[in-house]
Protein backbone atom coordinates (compact mmCIF):
# COMPACT_ATOMS: atom_id res chain seq x y z
CA UNK A 1 0.00 0.00 0.00
CA UNK A 2 1.38 3.39 -0.99
CA UNK A 3 1.72 5.86 1.86
CA UNK A 4 0.55 9.41 1.28
CA UNK A 5 2.49 12.22 2.92
CA UNK A 6 0.97 15.56 3.89
CA UNK A 7 3.32 18.56 3.67
CA UNK A 8 2.66 21.58 5.92
CA UNK A 9 4.90 24.56 5.20
CA UNK A 10 5.91 27.98 6.50
CA UNK A 11 8.34 29.92 4.29
CA UNK A 12 9.87 33.38 4.22
CA UNK A 13 8.83 35.77 1.43
CA UNK A 14 5.72 33.69 0.68
CA UNK A 15 2.20 33.52 2.04
CA UNK A 16 2.81 30.02 3.42
CA UNK A 17 2.06 30.02 7.15
CA UNK A 18 1.36 26.49 8.41
CA UNK A 19 -0.04 25.97 4.92
CA UNK A 20 -0.93 22.50 3.69
CA UNK A 21 0.73 21.91 0.31
CA UNK A 22 0.20 19.17 -2.26
CA UNK A 23 -0.03 15.62 -0.90
CA UNK A 24 2.91 13.45 -1.98
CA UNK A 25 3.33 9.68 -2.15
CA UNK A 26 6.05 7.31 -1.08
CA UNK A 27 7.21 5.21 -4.01
CA UNK A 28 9.56 2.31 -4.45
CA UNK A 29 13.01 3.63 -3.63
CA UNK A 30 14.18 4.87 -7.01
CA UNK A 31 14.06 8.61 -6.36
CA UNK A 32 17.31 10.44 -5.78
CA UNK A 33 18.05 13.79 -4.24
CA UNK A 34 21.08 15.67 -3.04
CA UNK A 35 20.20 14.82 0.55
CA UNK A 36 18.64 11.71 2.01
CA UNK A 37 16.98 11.11 5.35
CA UNK A 38 15.97 7.61 6.40
CA UNK A 39 13.46 6.98 9.17
CA UNK A 40 14.71 4.44 11.73
CA UNK A 41 11.52 3.48 13.55
CA UNK A 42 13.28 0.96 15.78
CA UNK A 43 15.47 3.69 17.31
CA UNK A 44 13.01 4.90 19.93
CA UNK A 45 13.80 7.50 22.59
CA UNK A 46 11.74 9.83 24.82
CA UNK A 47 7.98 10.40 24.83
CA UNK A 48 6.54 13.88 24.45
CA UNK A 49 4.81 15.64 27.35
CA UNK A 50 3.81 18.69 25.33
CA UNK A 51 4.56 22.08 23.80
CA UNK A 52 3.32 25.49 24.87
CA UNK A 53 3.99 28.86 26.46
CA UNK A 54 3.54 30.80 29.69
CA UNK A 55 0.52 32.49 31.22
CA UNK A 56 1.81 35.69 32.84
CA UNK A 57 0.04 38.60 34.47
CA UNK A 58 1.46 40.77 31.67
CA UNK A 59 -0.17 38.66 28.99
CA UNK A 60 -3.42 38.49 30.93
CA UNK A 61 -3.48 42.25 31.43
CA UNK A 62 -2.71 42.88 27.75
CA UNK A 63 -5.67 40.79 26.60
CA UNK A 64 -7.91 42.51 29.13
CA UNK A 65 -7.25 45.83 27.36
CA UNK A 66 -8.65 44.80 23.97
CA UNK A 67 -12.10 43.76 22.68
CA UNK A 68 -13.24 40.26 23.58
CA UNK A 69 -13.12 39.07 19.97
CA UNK A 70 -9.36 39.77 19.84
CA UNK A 71 -8.86 37.96 23.15
CA UNK A 72 -10.84 34.99 21.83
CA UNK A 73 -8.81 34.97 18.61
CA UNK A 74 -5.50 34.80 20.48
CA UNK A 75 -6.69 32.01 22.77
CA UNK A 76 -8.05 29.99 19.86
CA UNK A 77 -4.82 30.56 17.91
CA UNK A 78 -2.85 28.89 20.69
CA UNK A 79 -5.18 26.27 22.12
CA UNK A 80 -7.61 25.06 19.46
CA UNK A 81 -6.24 21.76 18.08
CA UNK A 82 -7.38 22.44 14.49
CA UNK A 83 -7.93 26.18 14.10
CA UNK A 84 -4.89 26.93 16.26
CA UNK A 85 -1.64 25.18 17.15
CA UNK A 86 -2.91 22.96 19.96
CA UNK A 87 -0.69 23.92 22.89
CA UNK A 88 -0.52 21.09 25.43
CA UNK A 89 1.97 22.11 28.16
CA UNK A 90 2.02 25.55 29.79
CA UNK A 91 3.69 27.43 32.62
CA UNK A 92 2.61 30.13 35.04
CA UNK A 93 4.16 31.96 37.98
CA UNK A 94 3.79 31.59 41.76
CA UNK A 95 3.76 35.14 43.21
CA UNK A 96 4.96 37.85 40.86
CA UNK A 97 7.56 37.65 38.09
CA UNK A 98 9.17 40.36 35.98
CA UNK A 99 6.21 40.12 33.60
CA UNK A 100 3.83 41.16 36.37
CA UNK A 101 2.47 44.65 36.94
CA UNK A 102 4.48 44.86 40.18
CA UNK A 103 5.84 42.75 43.02
CA UNK A 104 3.26 40.73 44.95
CA UNK A 105 3.01 37.63 47.12
CA UNK A 106 0.01 35.68 48.42
CA UNK A 107 0.79 36.61 51.99
CA UNK A 108 2.86 39.66 52.81
CA UNK A 109 2.25 39.43 56.53
CA UNK A 110 5.59 39.26 58.31
CA UNK A 111 6.08 35.88 60.02
CA UNK A 112 2.84 34.35 58.70
CA UNK A 113 4.15 30.79 59.04
CA UNK A 114 0.60 29.42 59.31
CA UNK A 115 -0.30 31.14 56.01
CA UNK A 116 -3.43 32.57 57.63
CA UNK A 117 -3.42 35.56 55.26
CA UNK A 118 -2.76 33.52 52.10
CA UNK A 119 -4.84 35.20 49.40
CA UNK A 120 -5.04 34.60 45.64
CA UNK A 121 -7.08 37.72 44.87
CA UNK A 122 -4.25 39.23 42.81
CA UNK A 123 -4.18 36.17 40.52
CA UNK A 124 -7.97 36.24 40.32
CA UNK A 125 -7.98 39.71 38.77
CA UNK A 126 -6.22 38.88 35.49
CA UNK A 127 -4.16 35.68 35.58
CA UNK A 128 -6.73 33.06 36.58
CA UNK A 129 -9.37 34.30 34.10
CA UNK A 130 -6.67 34.13 31.38
CA UNK A 131 -5.94 30.48 32.20
CA UNK A 132 -9.62 29.56 32.54
CA UNK A 133 -10.47 31.19 29.21
CA UNK A 134 -7.75 29.09 27.58
CA UNK A 135 -9.17 25.97 29.22
CA UNK A 136 -12.57 26.86 27.77
CA UNK A 137 -11.35 26.92 24.15
CA UNK A 138 -13.02 24.13 22.17
CA UNK A 139 -10.79 21.05 22.20
CA UNK A 140 -8.18 22.64 24.47
CA UNK A 141 -6.28 20.23 26.68
CA UNK A 142 -3.06 21.25 28.39
CA UNK A 143 -1.00 20.50 31.48
CA UNK A 144 0.01 23.45 33.68
CA UNK A 145 3.13 23.81 35.80
CA UNK A 146 4.11 26.69 38.06
CA UNK A 147 7.39 28.39 38.93
CA UNK A 148 8.20 30.88 41.69
CA UNK A 149 10.46 33.85 40.93
CA UNK A 150 10.69 34.82 44.60
CA UNK A 151 9.23 33.93 47.98
CA UNK A 152 7.57 36.78 49.90
CA UNK A 153 10.09 39.45 50.88
CA UNK A 154 9.82 38.60 54.59
CA UNK A 155 11.09 35.05 53.94
CA UNK A 156 14.31 36.28 52.30
CA UNK A 157 17.72 37.28 53.57
CA UNK A 158 17.65 40.63 51.76
CA UNK A 159 14.10 41.52 52.81
CA UNK A 160 12.88 42.15 49.26
CA UNK A 161 11.63 40.15 46.29
CA UNK A 162 14.03 41.71 43.78
CA UNK A 163 17.81 41.71 43.39
CA UNK A 164 18.91 38.40 44.82
CA UNK A 165 18.80 37.23 48.39
CA UNK A 166 18.16 33.70 49.60
CA UNK A 167 15.32 31.88 51.33
CA UNK A 168 15.95 32.06 55.08
CA UNK A 169 16.54 28.59 56.51
CA UNK A 170 13.87 29.11 59.18
CA UNK A 171 11.28 29.50 56.42
CA UNK A 172 12.14 26.45 54.31
CA UNK A 173 9.19 24.49 55.70
CA UNK A 174 6.87 27.49 55.43
CA UNK A 175 7.86 27.94 51.79
CA UNK A 176 7.22 24.24 51.10
CA UNK A 177 3.80 24.60 52.77
CA UNK A 178 3.22 27.64 50.55
CA UNK A 179 3.70 25.48 47.43
CA UNK A 180 1.16 22.95 48.74
CA UNK A 181 -1.33 25.68 49.66
CA UNK A 182 -0.98 27.29 46.23
CA UNK A 183 -1.62 24.00 44.44
CA UNK A 184 -4.69 23.25 46.57
CA UNK A 185 -6.09 26.77 46.10
CA UNK A 186 -5.80 26.36 42.34
CA UNK A 187 -7.43 22.92 42.57
CA UNK A 188 -10.36 24.49 44.41
CA UNK A 189 -10.77 26.76 41.39
CA UNK A 190 -10.89 23.72 39.07
CA UNK A 191 -7.33 24.16 37.83
CA UNK A 192 -4.93 21.28 38.34
CA UNK A 193 -1.26 22.10 38.75
CA UNK A 194 0.54 19.26 36.97
CA UNK A 195 4.01 20.23 38.17
CA UNK A 196 6.26 22.82 39.80
CA UNK A 197 9.82 23.97 39.44
CA UNK A 198 11.75 24.79 42.60
CA UNK A 199 12.86 28.24 41.47
CA UNK A 200 13.08 30.20 38.24
CA UNK A 201 16.75 30.83 37.40
CA UNK A 202 18.16 30.05 40.85
CA UNK A 203 21.61 31.47 40.07
CA UNK A 204 20.48 34.80 38.58
CA UNK A 205 20.64 38.00 40.63
CA UNK A 206 18.57 40.41 38.56
CA UNK A 207 16.71 43.72 39.07
CA UNK A 208 13.43 41.78 39.15
CA UNK A 209 11.98 39.00 41.31
CA UNK A 210 14.48 36.23 42.11
CA UNK A 211 15.96 34.04 44.82
CA UNK A 212 19.37 32.41 44.85
CA UNK A 213 19.87 28.70 45.50
CA UNK A 214 23.34 27.20 45.31
CA UNK A 215 23.48 23.61 44.05
CA UNK A 216 23.45 22.13 47.55
CA UNK A 217 20.66 24.43 48.71
CA UNK A 218 18.30 23.37 45.94
CA UNK A 219 19.20 19.73 46.62
CA UNK A 220 18.34 20.12 50.29
CA UNK A 221 15.14 22.09 49.69
CA UNK A 222 13.88 19.27 47.45
CA UNK A 223 14.11 17.03 50.52
CA UNK A 224 11.68 19.38 52.28
CA UNK A 225 9.30 20.04 49.39
CA UNK A 226 8.92 16.42 48.28
CA UNK A 227 7.71 15.06 51.63
CA UNK A 228 5.53 18.16 52.17
CA UNK A 229 3.67 17.61 48.91
CA UNK A 230 3.29 13.91 49.68
CA UNK A 231 1.88 14.62 53.14
CA UNK A 232 -0.60 17.05 51.55
CA UNK A 233 -1.79 14.34 49.16
CA UNK A 234 0.00 15.99 46.24
CA UNK A 235 2.57 13.30 45.51
CA UNK A 236 1.48 13.18 41.85
CA UNK A 237 2.63 16.77 41.27
CA UNK A 238 5.85 16.63 39.24
CA UNK A 239 8.88 18.36 40.74
CA UNK A 240 11.43 19.86 38.35
CA UNK A 241 14.76 21.30 39.41
CA UNK A 242 17.21 23.84 37.97
CA UNK A 243 15.00 25.90 35.59
CA UNK A 244 18.03 27.86 34.37
CA UNK A 245 20.60 28.01 31.56
CA UNK A 246 22.21 24.89 30.09
CA UNK A 247 25.73 26.27 30.34
CA UNK A 248 25.60 25.95 34.15
CA UNK A 249 23.44 22.83 34.33
CA UNK A 250 25.88 19.95 34.83
CA UNK A 251 27.03 20.73 38.37
CA UNK A 252 23.40 21.22 39.44
CA UNK A 253 22.17 17.86 38.18
CA UNK A 254 25.25 16.06 39.50
CA UNK A 255 24.77 17.56 42.96
CA UNK A 256 21.07 16.73 43.17
CA UNK A 257 20.93 13.35 41.45
CA UNK A 258 23.92 11.79 43.16
CA UNK A 259 21.98 12.22 46.42
CA UNK A 260 19.34 9.45 46.47
CA UNK A 261 17.26 11.22 49.13
CA UNK A 262 16.89 14.24 46.84
CA UNK A 263 16.77 12.44 43.51
CA UNK A 264 13.79 10.26 44.46
CA UNK A 265 11.49 13.30 44.66
CA UNK A 266 12.50 14.80 41.31
CA UNK A 267 10.68 14.01 38.06
CA UNK A 268 12.77 16.15 35.75
CA UNK A 269 14.97 19.11 34.92
CA UNK A 270 13.89 22.45 33.48
CA UNK A 271 16.29 24.49 31.36
CA UNK A 272 16.48 27.79 29.43
CA UNK A 273 18.40 28.88 26.34
CA UNK A 274 19.88 32.16 27.63
CA UNK A 275 23.65 32.50 27.80
CA UNK A 276 24.25 30.50 24.63
CA UNK A 277 26.04 31.54 21.46
CA UNK A 278 23.15 32.15 19.08
CA UNK A 279 25.50 32.27 16.08
CA UNK A 280 25.89 28.50 16.23
CA UNK A 281 24.14 26.58 13.48
CA UNK A 282 23.16 23.87 15.98
CA UNK A 283 22.71 24.39 19.68
CA UNK A 284 25.13 22.51 21.94
CA UNK A 285 22.84 20.21 23.91
CA UNK A 286 25.27 17.58 25.12
CA UNK A 287 24.44 18.33 28.76
CA UNK A 288 20.87 17.23 28.01
CA UNK A 289 22.01 13.86 26.71
CA UNK A 290 24.34 13.54 29.69
CA UNK A 291 21.50 14.21 32.16
CA UNK A 292 19.04 11.83 30.52
CA UNK A 293 21.51 9.01 29.95
CA UNK A 294 23.19 9.31 33.36
CA UNK A 295 20.22 9.96 35.64
CA UNK A 296 17.13 8.96 33.58
CA UNK A 297 15.30 12.20 34.41
CA UNK A 298 12.88 13.99 32.10
CA UNK A 299 13.97 17.20 30.37
CA UNK A 300 11.70 20.20 29.78
CA UNK A 301 12.65 23.46 28.12
CA UNK A 302 10.85 25.84 30.49
CA UNK A 303 11.62 29.31 29.10
CA UNK A 304 13.10 31.17 26.16
CA UNK A 305 12.50 34.48 24.43
CA UNK A 306 14.27 37.04 22.30
CA UNK A 307 15.23 40.15 24.31
CA UNK A 308 13.52 43.21 22.89
CA UNK A 309 15.70 46.11 21.83
CA UNK A 310 13.13 47.89 19.66
CA UNK A 311 9.57 46.60 19.47
CA UNK A 312 9.06 47.75 15.88
CA UNK A 313 12.13 45.84 14.72
CA UNK A 314 10.72 42.52 15.92
CA UNK A 315 7.36 42.64 14.17
CA UNK A 316 7.65 40.42 11.09
CA UNK A 317 11.28 39.38 11.68
CA UNK A 318 12.15 35.92 10.35
CA UNK A 319 15.34 35.16 12.28
CA UNK A 320 13.38 35.04 15.53
CA UNK A 321 11.32 32.09 14.29
CA UNK A 322 14.38 30.33 12.92
CA UNK A 323 16.04 30.62 16.32
CA UNK A 324 13.06 28.87 17.87
CA UNK A 325 13.06 26.13 15.24
CA UNK A 326 16.79 25.53 15.62
CA UNK A 327 16.53 25.20 19.39
CA UNK A 328 13.42 23.02 19.41
CA UNK A 329 14.87 20.53 16.93
CA UNK A 330 18.20 20.36 18.74
CA UNK A 331 16.52 19.92 22.13
CA UNK A 332 14.15 17.23 20.86
CA UNK A 333 17.10 15.39 19.36
CA UNK A 334 18.69 15.37 22.83
CA UNK A 335 15.87 13.72 24.81
CA UNK A 336 13.74 16.77 25.62
CA UNK A 337 10.15 15.78 26.44
CA UNK A 338 8.52 19.23 26.68
CA UNK A 339 9.19 22.64 25.17
CA UNK A 340 7.60 25.74 26.71
CA UNK A 341 8.04 29.26 25.36
CA UNK A 342 7.95 32.35 27.58
CA UNK A 343 5.03 34.85 27.37
CA UNK A 344 2.11 33.72 25.24
CA UNK A 345 1.28 37.32 24.40
CA UNK A 346 2.63 40.81 25.13
CA UNK A 347 1.70 44.35 24.17
CA UNK A 348 3.21 46.61 21.53
CA UNK A 349 6.11 47.52 23.85
CA UNK A 350 7.01 43.92 24.64
CA UNK A 351 5.47 44.28 28.08
CA UNK A 352 4.09 45.26 30.50
CA UNK A 353 7.05 44.52 32.74
CA UNK A 354 7.57 46.12 36.13
CA UNK A 355 11.31 46.62 35.57
CA UNK A 356 11.13 47.34 31.82
CA UNK A 357 12.74 44.00 30.94
CA UNK A 358 10.81 43.88 27.67
CA UNK A 359 10.97 40.97 25.24
CA UNK A 360 9.42 39.53 22.11
CA UNK A 361 6.50 37.08 22.01
CA UNK A 362 5.06 34.91 19.23
CA UNK A 363 1.90 37.02 19.38
CA UNK A 364 2.07 40.77 19.99
CA UNK A 365 -1.21 42.60 20.59
CA UNK A 366 -1.16 46.31 19.85
CA UNK A 367 -3.51 47.64 22.52
CA UNK A 368 -3.50 51.12 20.96
CA UNK A 369 -4.62 49.96 17.51
CA UNK A 370 -6.47 46.77 18.57
CA UNK A 371 -4.34 44.74 16.19
CA UNK A 372 -2.83 41.25 16.52
CA UNK A 373 0.65 40.55 15.12
CA UNK A 374 1.52 36.89 14.53
CA UNK A 375 5.32 36.74 14.54
CA UNK A 376 7.41 34.01 12.93
CA UNK A 377 7.97 32.11 16.23
CA UNK A 378 4.22 31.43 16.37
CA UNK A 379 4.32 29.55 13.07
CA UNK A 380 7.62 27.80 13.76
CA UNK A 381 6.38 26.55 17.13
CA UNK A 382 3.13 25.43 15.52
CA UNK A 383 5.02 23.06 13.26
CA UNK A 384 5.82 21.07 16.41
CA UNK A 385 2.91 21.66 18.79
CA UNK A 386 0.13 21.00 16.30
CA UNK A 387 1.49 17.79 14.80
CA UNK A 388 3.63 16.14 17.51
CA UNK A 389 1.07 15.02 20.07
CA UNK A 390 1.50 14.32 23.80
CA UNK A 391 2.63 10.72 24.11
CA UNK A 392 4.47 10.78 20.77
CA UNK A 393 7.71 8.80 20.71
CA UNK A 394 10.97 10.12 19.28
CA UNK A 395 12.24 7.91 16.46
CA UNK A 396 15.58 7.88 14.73
CA UNK A 397 16.58 9.59 11.49
CA UNK A 398 19.72 8.63 9.57
CA UNK A 399 21.00 11.73 7.80
CA UNK A 400 23.26 12.07 4.78
CA UNK A 401 23.01 15.84 4.90
CA UNK A 402 24.02 18.59 7.30
CA UNK A 403 22.39 21.45 5.41
CA UNK A 404 18.95 20.77 6.89
CA UNK A 405 17.73 20.22 10.46
CA UNK A 406 15.36 17.32 11.10
CA UNK A 407 13.53 15.46 13.88
CA UNK A 408 10.89 12.71 13.74
CA UNK A 409 8.15 11.33 16.01
CA UNK A 410 5.58 8.55 16.00
CA UNK A 411 2.25 9.77 17.42
CA UNK A 412 -0.04 7.69 19.65
CA UNK A 413 -2.42 7.26 16.68
CA UNK A 414 0.47 5.72 14.69
CA UNK A 415 0.87 8.71 12.38
CA UNK A 416 4.40 9.98 11.85
CA UNK A 417 5.41 13.65 12.10
CA UNK A 418 8.76 14.72 10.64
CA UNK A 419 9.90 18.34 10.98
CA UNK A 420 12.49 19.63 8.51
CA UNK A 421 14.02 23.11 8.60
CA UNK A 422 16.10 25.02 6.05
CA UNK A 423 17.99 28.11 7.22
CA UNK A 424 19.88 28.54 3.94
CA UNK A 425 19.32 31.22 1.30
CA UNK A 426 18.59 28.57 -1.34
CA UNK A 427 15.88 25.93 -1.68
CA UNK A 428 17.00 22.39 -0.84
CA UNK A 429 15.89 19.10 -2.34
CA UNK A 430 15.90 15.97 -0.20
CA UNK A 431 14.44 12.50 -0.11
CA UNK A 432 12.72 10.89 2.86
CA UNK A 433 13.07 7.11 2.98
CA UNK A 434 11.45 4.33 4.96
CA UNK A 435 11.10 0.58 4.43
CA UNK A 436 12.25 0.55 0.83
CA UNK A 437 10.13 3.50 -0.22
CA UNK A 438 11.06 7.14 -0.71
CA UNK A 439 9.58 10.51 -1.53
CA UNK A 440 11.39 13.49 -3.02
CA UNK A 441 10.63 16.87 -1.45
CA UNK A 442 11.79 20.44 -2.02
CA UNK A 443 11.94 22.84 0.91
CA UNK A 444 12.20 26.56 0.08
CA UNK A 445 14.86 28.89 1.44
CA UNK A 446 14.29 29.92 5.06
CA UNK A 447 11.41 27.52 5.54
CA UNK A 448 10.13 24.85 7.89
CA UNK A 449 8.00 21.85 6.95
CA UNK A 450 6.10 19.23 8.92
CA UNK A 451 5.61 15.99 7.01
CA UNK A 452 2.73 13.86 8.29
CA UNK A 453 1.96 10.32 7.13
Amino acid sequence: MTKKIKVIQTAKDTEDRLTEKNTLEFKKETVAASAAFEIKRDQKAQSITGFGGAFTEAGAYTLAQVPSELRDEVLEAYFHPEKGIGYSLCRTHINSCDFSLGNYAYTETEGDTELRDFDLSRDEEYLIPFIKDAMAVEGAEFKLFSSPWSPPAWMKTNGRMNKGGKLKKEYWQTWADYFARYIKEYQQRDMDIWGVTIQNEPMAETPWDNCIYEDEEERDFVKVLGPTLKEAGLEDVKIMVFDHNKDIMKSRVDTIFTDPEAAKWVWGVGFHWYGEDDTKDIVDDEVLSYTYETYNKELVFTEGCNPLFDADDFIGEWWTGEKYGRHVIADLNHYTTGWVDWNLVLNEEGGPNHVQNYCDAPIIVDTQKNKIHYNSPYYYLGHFSKYIKPGATKIGVASANDELLITAFENPDQTTAVVVMNEKDEAQEFSLKEEGQAVKITIPAHAIQTLVY
